[in-house]
């Protein structure tokens, strides 16, 4: 297994559009780690990723092989809800690529993200983690994030139902 060294973190950018779509849409397919249960297309993912611009609050960071130049995960920091009051508060999400964890990759994508983030009007992040999920509790409690709540059943997926524990990190 190879190290972190070997990977690089910057913004993403629009010809990132079909292999985030891709990693996105296993998780889909696979996972209940999202609430989607229909995979996209690029085309769909278009205005997901031009929300996420290379500045302001809403980020989008890739980590990508330094070599092959493969895209081995993202982060985001995306609007938490739509009215206006919420709008120093984010909500950060981290996908790693299948077969990739354990490398520190979600580390490096958050240390870019919050990085990225320092200079921002932002009071507080938001987490939701589909529960189980006790690498990703982890990494959210290792950058500062604490558990506020679980919504109970909140989400039915695979024919069955799924918590999301909730988890926030002063900015």
């Amino acid at each position: 297994m190879r190290g972190t060294a070997e990977v690089q973190v910057r913004p993403g950018v629009e010809e990132d559009l079909k292999a985030l779509t891709d990693l996105y849409n296993h998780y889909v397919r696979e996972t209940p780690i999202t609430f989607d249960t229909e995979p996209f297309t690029p085309e769909e993912r278009r205005p997901w990723l031009l929300s996420h611009p290379e500045d302001g609050p809403y980020r989008l960071r890739v980590a990508t092989d330094a070599d092959s130049q493969e895209i081995l995960g993202y982060a985001t920091s995306s609007p938490y809800r739509a009215k206006p009051a919420y709008g120093t508060s984010v909500e950060t999400t981290v996908y790693v690529a299948p077969g990739v964890g354990g490398r520190g990759i979600g580390s490096l994508l958050y240390t870019s993200l919050f990085d990225a983030l320092a200079g921002e009007d932002l009071h507080r992040a938001y987490a939701g983690i589909a529960q189980p999920n006790e690498a990703s509790g982890r990494l959210h409690a290792r950058f500062g994030f604490r558990h506020v709540g679980t919504y109970r059943e909140v989400g039915r997926k695979f024919g069955r139902y799924w918590d999301v524990a909730w988890y926030e990190k002063p900015l």
